[in-house]
């Protein structure tokens, strides 16, 4: 009796314990793989909900985490170098690790800006804030949990299927929202420059970025260069991030005339875990409306979000 019921209580936890690990860090990759991978997938992340994802040192004890993950996705095109310097040094040596940024783009096509420049070698990394990306994340991310476990793929296939449709209609509604804009003010200034990749998908132009290429606070010099291009340019909103706020960026936004809106968000989740708008699509969603209310469009053309 005790032998069966033993047996019993190994096959139901069997699949549990068989389940790949994924380690995986910013929240909307985060997000995008357990979408893909489903409720039985074990999916880690290294990167804590606001910390600036450019400057994160992972703890210790991440070492003994990517040390047991089967997979390691992260972003790639040098932003989270500590965490993936760390995985090669503790990974086991089957453990692949998916570089969704270097594998979604052609290096003929990275952007180089202010926060980014040419001549330091480093390119915007945010692709994700550009739809048609992160929906070859999301195969990305299909084919490689295939990979580490074949006897799942008819689920992550459905699963995959399941997260490009639903992120065809985001990025429809997302030209419905800026058709929505003047075509005049259809210009961002934020404090950080997340939507190198967005701005050309959508029909918008990035105007200027507040925060150098070093992550630190602008110059004096660099801060009145920019209130003069505002004021020349006629931006009318200026955007912060929900997560990081900035004194320096709300004196660019009084100086040139323009309205300063700390609530955008480029690696952060709105709302709490276990919430429909905690998801990538959700931080997306908040996006448009923030950017279509500040700009004279039409917030609601993300109501289906």
């Amino acid at each position: 009796m005790r032998s069966a019921l033993c047996c019993a209580l190994l096959s139901i936890l069997a699949p549990a314990i068989a389940a790949p690990e994924v380690v995986t860090t910013l929240a909307p990759i985060t997000d995008l793989v357990q979408r893909v991978g489903g409720e039985t997938l074990r999916v880690t992340a290294l990167v804590p909900a606001g910390a600036d994802s450019h400057t994160f040192e992972p703890a210790p004890s991440a070492a003994a985490v990517l040390s047991r993950a089967d997979l390691i996705i992260a972003n790639g095109l040098f932003l989270e170098e500590p965490v993936l310097r760390l995985a090669a040094a503790v990974k086991r040596p089957a453990t692949p690790i998916l570089l969704l940024a270097e594998r979604a783009l052609p290096e003929t096509e990275w952007r180089f800006d202010f926060s980014f420049p040419r001549a330091a070698g480093y390119p915007n990394p945010h692709l994700w804030t550009d739809v048609t990306l992160a929906m070859r994340y999301v195969e990305l991310i299909a084919d490689a949990l295939i990979g580490v476990e074949p006897a799942r793929s008819a689920e992550y296939r459905a699963n995959r299927d399941a997260q490009l449709a639903r992120l065809r209609a985001l990025d429809a509604a997302i030209f419905a929202c800026v058709a929505s804009i003047p075509a005049e003010r259809r210009k961002l200034v934020t404090y950080h420059d997340s939507f190198a990749y967005f701005a050309p998908r959508y029909g918008m132009e990035v105007v200027g970025a507040v925060q150098p290429a070093d992550f630190s606070e602008p110059s004096p010099r660099e801060v009145a260069r920019l209130i003069e291009q505002l004021r020349a340019s006629g931006v009318r909103a200026i955007f912060g991030s929900a997560v990081f706020p900035s004194p320096v960026l709300e004196q660019v936004a009084r100086e040139s005339g323009a309205r300063f809106i700390d609530a955008l968000r480029d690696d952060s989740l709105p709302g709490e875990p276990g919430e429909t708008r905690h998801s990538y699509v959700g931080m997306m969603a908040e996006n448009l409306r923030v950017m279509t209310a500040a700009l004279g469009g039409l917030p609601a053309c993300m109501d289906g979000f």
